[in-house]
Formats: structure tokens, C-alpha cells, sequence
């Protein structure tokens, strides 16, 4: 039996295999508890496996490369549109397959356990941020059903808390319960203030960090994401990179008509979202003779609404940052146009 590739539909407990051969055929299909899985790939001559990039992906890709196996994962993007009608554990193993032997159908790089422990910390702030976002939205609704609010910001939320505890109209009960968020949010912040001196640090060991930090948008947070998330190599060139982002327009053309939408909001969502951010903090301060501020945005911003702008200028950063990370030269930035 002739086998040029496996496909693996990962689960928690349940591993659905499919075995193709060179005509793109299924010759193989068996479906493997969890601790099964190495037995079975110990046994297996030396091939090519496939999976989708997901949750644990590059932890069997280690396992499958250390057993001898050459290992690919193709983003889930890619293989949806391979499903066929009927959804289950098989038919999304035969989808992988057949993305697999597509040429277009680019590869995520297996990352090594360290390179995923270095990213966690950013993952880790994400989640706490967000977690804190909700307790001050809460703390705020919760006080306001009393009447009681304090200007914008999270900085204000110890203020909240001071003001409900003094105002004879709230209820105790409605006191204790604002002052336990409030509790809380104290102690995420001191949190999230360890992992911002962890990731302070991380950035400064980190030579392509300190040099992505460079270019005007990107701060400490965008340069580490960028360093730790993304490997240069696997784009052609930085406009691959940049639609590799979403930060390129959807095409609906027809008839040799081409008609261009909004960006396509397809890969990674951290980093477009990172480097969107970035780009409108420059277009916020971008006047003439300001450091940075360079023609081509400047005659950008007398013509389009500036959130165009921004979207225009992190593509245009996302270029800047292939270009520089494939080349190792530092930035060089743009002369003040007076």
C-alpha cells in the first residue's frame, strides 16, 4: 500500500487519520485515541503528515518531526473550503489532505517549545487586559445604577469605589460587591504590571525586537509579537506578508472588472489589530515638520478619511517590517517634510 501523506483531524481524545497515496486517493482511514496516536506513528515509515493549525498542532509536530515524519500545518483558512457537505471527523481529515497537496496552499512553521513558553507572557497580558476592561465596565454599571460615576479611564476606578463607599444612597450590600471588583482590579493591575517589566525585559534581550521598535506605530508589546510570532522566510515578499495580515482589500471581480472592498481581516487578528493601532497613533500626530511625517502621508491624509489612512499606513508598516526582519537593516526614518 503505496502512502504519500497522512492528514490528522486533532481532538481532545479522539484522532481521525487519513492516508492518501500519489494520485490523492484514500487508502488509509483510522481513527486513534490520544495515547495511540505515537504507537501508531513509531510504527509508520518515514512520510509526510498533515495537520490543521489549531490548539496542540505544534506540540504533535514536534512529537511526528522527532519520530522521523515531516511534518506540515496549513492554517485553518485553508482548509475549510476543502470540507465537503456532511461535516465530521473524516471528511475533515480528507479536507487536509487535499489542501495539503495544493501548491498554493502555503505551511504554518512548526514552532519549538520555547519559542511558544517566550510568546505565552504576551498571550497571558492579552487575557488580563481583557479581564480588566470587564471588571472596570462592571464596577461602572454596577455604580451607576446609583447614580454614581466618575470621569473616563482606568485610573478613575479607585475613585469609584472611594465615592459608592461615601454615598449614604447605595445600599451596603451594593457597596461590599463594587468594593470586592474594585479589590480585584487592584490586584490584576499589579499583575499585569509584573508581566509589562517580564516583557520589558524580554524586548530588551531580544535584538530583532529592539529593532522593530524602531519604526514609528510599533511599541514594545508590536515589536516582541511581531519577533516571537512571525518568521520572515515563509513570505515572498512583504505584500504577501501584508495580505498574509488581511491588511489588503477583498476582490469582487468579475469580467475583467475589478472592484476592491474593505480589507479582508484574514490571518492573524493580534498582530493586524496591533499594527492598526500603531499607525493611528502616527496619523493622530502627523502635521508638516514633524519627525516622520512623510509626504506620501501627508498628501494620504489631504485626500482620504483617516482611518483609511491608518489601515493604508499598516500595510505599509507591515512591508517595512518583512523588509527588515528578511534584511536585518535598521530602519531608516523618513525626513520631516516642513
Amino acid at each position: 500500500m503505496e502512502i504519500k501523506r497522512i492528514a490528522v483531524d486533532t481532538s481532545k481524545h479522539v484522532f481521525t487519520l487519513v492516508a492518501v497515496d500519489g494520485g490523492g486517493h484514500a487508502v488509509l482511514r483510522r481513527e486513534l485515541k490520544r495515547h495511540q496516536v505515537e504507537p501508531f506513528f513509531r510504527k509508520q515509515p518515514s512520510t509526510e503528515v498533515v495537520l490543521e493549525a489549531c490548539g496542540g498542532s505544534h506540540h504533535w509536530g514536534r512529537t511526528l518531526m522527532a519520530l522521523g515524519h515531516s511534518v506540515r500545518l496549513l492554517p485553518a483558512q485553508y482548509v475549510k473550503p476543502f470540507v465537503r457537505r456532511g461535516k465530521n471527523d473524516r471528511h475533515d481529515a480528507l479536507a487536509i489532505a487535499e489542501a495539503a497537496g495544493r501548491p498554493e496552499v502555503r505551511a504554518v512553521p512548526v514552532k519549538s517549545a520555547e519559542q511558544q513558553a517566550a510568546a505565552t507572557i504576551l498571550r497571558v497580558r492579552e487575557l488580563l487586559m481583557k479581564q480588566q476592561t470587564q471588571l472596570a465596565n462592571a464596577m461602572r454599571g454596577h455604580a451607576s445604577e446609583f447614580g454614581v460615576i466618575v470621569g473616563k479611564g482606568i485610573g478613575n476606578a479607585p475613585a469609584l469605589v472611594e465615592r459608592v463607599q461615601a454615598d449614604a444612597g447605595v445600599p451596603e450590600a451594593a457597596q461590599e460587591m463594587i468594593a470586592v471588583l474594585g479589590a480585584q482590579l487592584a490586584a490584576l493591575q499589579a499583575q499585569i504590571a509584573v508581566l509589562d517589566r517580564k516583557i520589558a525585559a524580554q524586548h530588551k534581550g531580544h535584538p530583532v525586537s529592539r529593532m522593530l521598535a524602531e519604526v514609528p506605530g510599533i511599541g514594545v508589546h508590536g515589536a516582541l509579537t511581531l519577533a516571537l510570532t512571525v518568521d520572515a522566510a515563509q513570505f515572498r515578499s512583504g505584500r504577501h506578508f501584508a495580505a498574509w495580515l488581511g491588511l489588503t482589500p477583498k476582490q469582487h471581480s468579475t469580467g475583467g472588472k475589478p472592484r476592491l472592498g474593505g480589507i479582508s481581516r484574514e490571518g492573524n487578528e493580534r498582530l493586524r489589530a496591533l499594527l492598526v493601532l500603531g499607525a493611528t497613533s502616527v496619523v493622530r500626530v502627523a502635521k508638516p515638520g514633524r519627525r516622520n511625517a512623510s509626504d506620501w502621508l501627508l498628501q494620504l491624509l489631504g485626500r482620504k478619511p483617516r482611518k483609511v489612512v491608518a489601515v493604508a499606513l499598516a500595510n505599509k508598516m507591515a512591508r517595512i517590517v518583512w523588509a527588515m526582519m528578511r534584511s536585518g537593516e535598521a530602519y531608516r526614518h523618513a525626513p520631516a517634510v516642513g
